[in-house]
């Protein structure tokens, strides 16, 4: 196939995990302590695009229409080797990414970034990967990345390698009733990034082996309530999860969190209104931003209460999206 002679872009979006990756047992794979499971969106997304040339010397990354300085490209230019090693070439690349969501805020940005950079890249550089090694790749860049290849509900196998550990589908084009209200209370990057984070809580959380045990049956419980559309075991198990990833922060030494006031707010608010009777469940990422999984029939009502408290800017009804695309 070769090296292609004009830019190659990719589009991937984000990705909301139901049963959590926090923690990794390989730092270098980003090997995770359990399979992890999550729904595509399809209203925040990533678009990449890549273009070797051998005139360049170093790899060229504007984001979000800012060219970045050389010290901060050391994490893309590093993915971009195993590209290069793969392809067997040693060009550097042009890359061009919008990011259609907040950066570093909770929301999956580095999943879809990093799930449309390996397209992009893979694809400039001659490599015709299928979905799974595509995924692999991914990983590299960003665990929740290799979710991002896949469309709907979407898995990551924990694996034991490279070879191993991968993304792979469930239902890529759920029709059932269901949406996610995405609350963004802030857009601003967060203190405490994911990485650290999660190295903070697998070393020093006293609970954390029972996060890793409780999170494989709720992969079970979650992925069997999928097949069989239940969506009130699926909301209850994902929150319950959310809540229990967010235990091993407050329990880490030293103790963190990423929620804000408002976070605390927004998920009383879901309560309430659990309690009038509309089936809705909140989780959040590495983030204060809160998802409401709920049913697209009670999206609306739900989005309007909670707007009535943060604003219709802020927050978005968005439901079950589509896997990566590429155009050659």
């Amino acid at each position: 196939m070769g090296v292609a002679k004009k830019p190659v872009t990719a589009k991937a979006h984000t990705n909301i995990a139901l049963v959590k990756y926090w923690g990794k047992l390989d730092e270098t794979l980003i090997i995770p302590q359990n399979a992890s499971l999550s729904i595509t969106l399809d209203e925040f997304y990533s678009t990449t695009s890549v273009l070797f040339d051998d005139a360049l010397d170093a790899d060229q990354v504007t984001f979000d229409d800012q060219r970045l300085k050389a010290g901060q490209v050391t994490k893309i230019s590093h993915f971009m080797d195993h590209v290069r090693q793969m392809a067997g070439i040693k060009s550097y690349a042009q890359i061009v990414t919008q990011n259609h969501v907040p950066t570093a805020a909770g929301l999956a940005s580095s999943a879809s970034g990093f799930a449309a950079l390996a397209g992009a890249a893979s694809t400039a550089a001659g490599l015709q990967l299928d979905r799974r090694a595509l995924s692999r790749l991914a990983r590299l860049g960003s665990g929740s990345a290799t979710r991002s290849i896949f469309g709907g509900f979407a898995a990551w196998q924990q694996g034991h390698d490279d070879e191993t550990s991968y993304g792979y589908p469930i239902d890529e084009t759920p029709d059932w009733d269901i949406a996610i209200v995405a609350v963004i209370l802030t857009t601003k990057k967060k203190s405490i990034s994911s990485r650290e984070g999660m190295r903070l809580s697998v070393n020093t959380s006293p609970f954390y082996p029972a996060w890793v045990e409780t999170s494989r049956v709720d992969f079970e419980t979650v992925q069997k309530a999928i097949t069989e559309r239940d969506f009130e075991t699926l909301g209850h198990t994902a929150e319950q999860n959310a809540m229990r990833m967010h235990a091993l922060t407050l329990s880490a030494d030293p103790s963190f969190t990423y929620f804000n006031a408002d976070s605390l707010k927004t998920m009383q608010l879901v309560r309430e209104l659990r309690l009038q009777g509309l089936q809705c469940y909140f989780t959040m990422d590495a983030g204060p931003n809160v998802k409401v999984i709920c049913r697209n029939s009670d999206a609306d009502q739900i989005a309007k209460a909670l707007q009535a408290v943060f604003g219709t800017a802020n927050v978005r009804v968005t439901h079950p999206g589509p896997g990566i695309t590429i155009n050659k």
